[in-house]
C-alpha cells in the first residue's frame, strides 16, 4: 500500500466522533469573568474549578483584559470575551464591569462563594428548545428544535479547556502560580433566529491540534446572546493508539 494512501486511511480511522442530546432540563450556565491581573480573583478561578462540567452544570470561565495595562497580559482573554461582559454590563443597567463577576442563568450572583457543586440554583421553568450537539473531528454541529412560540433565539459556541497554569511574574498576581479550568479559548456567537423554525449551526474548528481533545458547548439563549434557555456540551478524544505496519 503506498504510504500517503495508507497516512490518509490513519487519519480517517482516528477523527474523533461523538454526540449528545442536551437534557430535558437545562444545565445551570455558570460565567465567571476574570483576570489573572486582578488580585481578587484567584478565589474565585478556584470555586470555578471545583464545579463540574455535566447535564446538571456548565461551567465557562470568560478571561477579560481590561487589567493588562496593570502590568500583566492575560493571554486567556481576548476582545470577544471581554466585550461579552461589557454586554452583561449593559442588559443588566451595571454602571462598571468588575472581576470577578459570577453570573448564573443569568443573574449577577455576587455572594457566589455560597455556592456549590450540590446547590447551585437551578434553571426556572421555561419552554425550552431541544438541543443535539455532533463532533466529527474537528467539524461541529448543533441542531436545535423548533419551538411553536414565535419568539427570537440566539445562541453562543464555547470551546473551552482546563488545568491551564501559568506563572505570573508582574502585576497584581506577582510572584503566584495560577490554575484555570473551564477556561474559554474560543467564544463564537451566532445570528438570532425565529424559535418557529428548527436551526442548525456548524463551527469549523481547523486543524489545529491543540483543540483535538477540547470540550464543546453550544449555548441556546434569548435574541440578545446573553441569557441562557438550554446548553450542551460534548468532548470526544482522538483514539491513541499505535499504526500498524502496512501488511500486518
Amino acid at each position: 500500500m503506498p504510504t500517503s494512501l495508507f497516512a490518509a486511511l490513519l487519519a480517517g480511522a482516528q477523527v474523533a466522533t461523538c454526540q449528545v442530546q442536551a437534557p430535558a432540563t437545562p444545565p445551570t450556565v455558570v460565567e465567571l469573568y476574570t483576570s489573572e491581573g486582578c488580585s481578587s480573583c484567584p478565589p474565585a478561578d478556584r470555586w470555578l474549578s471545583s464545579l463540574p462540567n455535566n447535564d446538571r452544570t456548565l461551567a465557562l470561565g470568560f478571561h477579560v483584559n481590561y487589567w493588562d495595562h496593570l502590568g500583566w497580559q492575560d493571554r486567556l482573554a481576548t476582545p470577544a470575551t471581554t466585550q461579552r461582559q461589557r454586554q452583561w454590563q449593559g442588559a443588566l443597567r451595571a454602571p462598571y464591569v468588575y472581576t470577578p463577576q459570577v453570573i448564573v442563568n443569568g443573574a449577577d450572583e455576587r455572594s457566589w462563594s455560597r455556592w456549590g457543586a450540590d446547590n447551585l440554583p437551578r434553571p426556572t421553568a421555561v419552554v425550552v428548545p431541544g438541543l443535539r450537539m455532533e463532533r466529527q473531528g474537528n467539524r461541529l454541529r448543533a441542531e436545535v428544535a423548533a419551538v411553536a412560540d414565535g419568539r427570537r433565539l440566539s445562541g453562543y459556541w464555547a470551546v473551552f479547556s482546563g488545568q491551564i497554569r501559568n506563572e505570573v511574574t508582574r502585576g497584581e498576581n506577582a510572584g503566584r502560580t495560577l490554575v484555570h479550568d473551564h477556561v474559554v479559548r474560543l467564544y463564537a456567537p451566532v445570528a438570532a433566529w425565529s424559535s418557529s423554525e428548527p436551526r442548525q449551526h456548524v463551527l469549523d474548528l481547523g486543524p489545529d491540534p491543540a483543540v483535538a481533545n477540547t470540550r464543546v458547548a453550544f449555548v441556546v439563549t434569548t435574541d440578545d446572546g446573553l441569557r441562557p434557555l438550554q446548553a450542551a456540551s460534548l468532548v470526544c478524544a482522538t483514539p491513541s493508539r499505535e499504526p500498524k505496519s502496512p501488511g500486518t
